[in-house]
């Protein structure tokens, strides 16, 4: 597999990724949600000021924010040596592949977390949202927010009354609200734990005690070393 096939995997899913950002954020209202298909999946528009999934890393605008934010460009830069390096050490393709997602994924949330809250006003305040708008955005560098929209809420109950500590309390699976960047690096990354063995292949490992082959007659009087 060449630069070029990584490089076009992840641009594919960068423009993916940011196409359906902006059409979420300035569409959508903060909280509004459609239905796709049925109920189990929802175009649910969120923001998120932390990782991947929802996760968060200290307070909103905090150190955390700008601490999560360097580390993901900081990890951005070093991907860009990593995949270089494999792609000439030609590395099995699919885990090239896995690493281009991975990487792709990274990349478009880093953006988010970098730019958007200069370029687009806020959607906290019941309108939608603008891109460029006077005045400023929403947020300086380093401070912008992630859309989020997939949202799969395949199941809706209620944990059994008899259950420790969570009887009788809302169960949903699956709850997290996610994008095209966070599936981007979990399709990597499971893929690479589920064939593993195929993408690391080891040499096997050589005989403690070869053989030697000689046409040397061996006798009493004939020692070999």
């Amino acid at each position: 597999m060449k630069k070029l096939h990584i490089i076009i995997i992840v641009a594919v899913i960068l423009i993916a990724d940011q196409a359906l950002k902006y059409y979420i954020k300035t569409q959508y209202l903060l909280g509004e949600e459609h239905m796709v298909l049925g109920n189990w999946f929802r175009l649910h528009f969120v923001e998120n000021d932390g990782m991947a999934w929802g996760w968060k890393l200290g307070d909103s605008g905090s150190w955390g924010k700008i601490l999560l934010t360097v580390f993901r460009l900081v990890a951005v830069i070093v991907g860009v040596f990593y995949i270089n390096k494999i792609v000439k050490e030609k590395q099995h393709p699919g885990f090239l592949v896995c690493a281009a997602l991975i990487f792709a994924g990274a990349v478009g949330n880093l953006i988010d977390s970098l730019f958007y809250g200069m370029l687009f006003s806020s959607s906290d305040n019941g309108t939608l949202a603008v891109l460029m708008p006077e005045g400023g955005g929403y947020a300086g560098f380093l401070h912008g927010k992630v859309v989020d929209m997939f949202y799969f809420p395949i199941i809706n109950s209620t944990w059994p009354s008899w259950m420790p500590f969570w009887g009788g309390e809302p169960f949903e699976f699956f709850s997290p609200v996610f994008n095209i960047a966070d599936a981007s690096i979990s399709t990597g990354l499971i893929i690479i734990l589920l064939f593993q063995k195929r993408f690391f292949k080891t040499e096997p490992a050589a005989a403690a005690n070869p053989t030697v082959e000689t046409n040397v007659p061996a006798g009493d009087d004939v020692q070999i070393s």
